[in-house]
């Protein structure tokens, strides 16, 4: 796996999963980074060539006089692709990832050949309930200024290693089951963010307000009814922050889509059981189809290496 860094108006770090197949672009979602995707991005590699981003404010990925919120972010995953990868992709978001590969399927039709949404973030049945450790970050979302101070005091508090492991607690029916080496590489890239101070909690505000509006604004579904592409759902069955039933609500909207289903999951499968969620993703056609390689294809080479590891 090979991190590198593209000039997009500002530094934009992805990593580089190899693989010599078409191209296939991996979304993190809210709060996370490339590294979300690094159980599943080896064996991605052996079908396709595997690619996994940054979004601007989150991984190694700097704001830099960018903005975070959603529709920026989906601009900056569009521009990626043209000018960074060079041809039609595979995209492949997980929650707040999945509505932008949602939105890039709708808006640029002729850059998408596929679109796989885990847990992808969507209007639905959301939580009522929520449970206590989500208590603490949903109320320093609500008040600027307090949500900045909310967020630096429980960075402190918990420390980079404490925080992965709540976080992990949250996305995961059963955090024990991400591997270890899974667990280390975030606390590490935890360790680098946490000398960024209160900017750290910045695009996660930015990003965490965009999202919980368009979640509620049921124009999104105009964009769903646009997109073309043949799309596959891959949902937890134990998800508690978007529920299966916000998944099922979309394969009604969508018959043409498939819908898999991963019991006793949580909202981060190819963390949590990575085997699982790549028999379900190369158990369907379109992922097998779509993989045969191009004989000409432009490759991801408007970066320069930064680090390999």
């Amino acid at each position: 796996m090979r991190h590198k860094t593209a000039d997009l108006d500002g530094p934009v770090h992805y990593v580089d999963f190899g693989g010599t197949g078409r191209p296939l672009l991996m979304v993190h979602g809210l709060g996370g980074s490339a590294l979300n995707w690094m159980a599943v991005g080896p064996e991605i590699a052996k079908s396709y060539h595997a690619i996994a981003l940054d979004l601007a404010g989150f991984g190694q990925t700097p704001l830099f006089r960018r903005l975070a919120a959603v529709g920026a972010n989906a601009g900056l995953v569009h521009e990626f692709i043209q000018k960074v990868i060079g041809e039609p992709v595979v995209i492949m978001g997980n929650s707040m990832g999945g509505h932008i590969a949602v939105l890039e399927a709708a808006i640029h039709p002729s850059w998408v050949n596929a679109a796989v949404l885990v847990d992808p973030a969507i209007p639905g049945a959301h939580v009522t309930r929520p449970e206590p450790a989500m208590l603490g970050v949903m109320a320093g979302l609500t008040v600027p200024g307090l949500a900045e101070i909310l967020l630096d005091r429980r960075a402190r508090l918990l420390g980079p290693e404490g925080l992965v492991r709540e976080t992990l607690s949250i996305v995961c029916a059963d955090p024990s089951r991400v591997p270890a080496d899974v667990v280390e590489a975030h606390i590490q890239l935890m360790l680098e963010r946490d000398r960024l101070g209160r900017q750290n909690g910045r695009a996660f505000l930015q990003a965490s307000r965009s999202i919980g509006l368009r979640m509620a604004d049921p124009r999104f579904w105009t964009q769903v009814s646009r997109v073309r592409a043949p799309t596959l759902i891959i949902h937890g069955s134990l998800d508690r922050l978007i529920p299966l039933a916000a998944a099922r609500e979309l394969a009604r909207r969508r018959p043409d889509w498939t819908l898999e289903i991963l019991e006793g999951v949580g909202h981060v499968p190819m963390m949590e059981t990575p085997d699982r969620f790549m028999n379900a993703l190369n158990a369907w056609s379109t992922y097998r189809i779509a993989r045969e390689p191009e004989v000409v294809g432009a490759q991801a080479n408007g970066g320069s290496d930064s680090l390999d590891s």
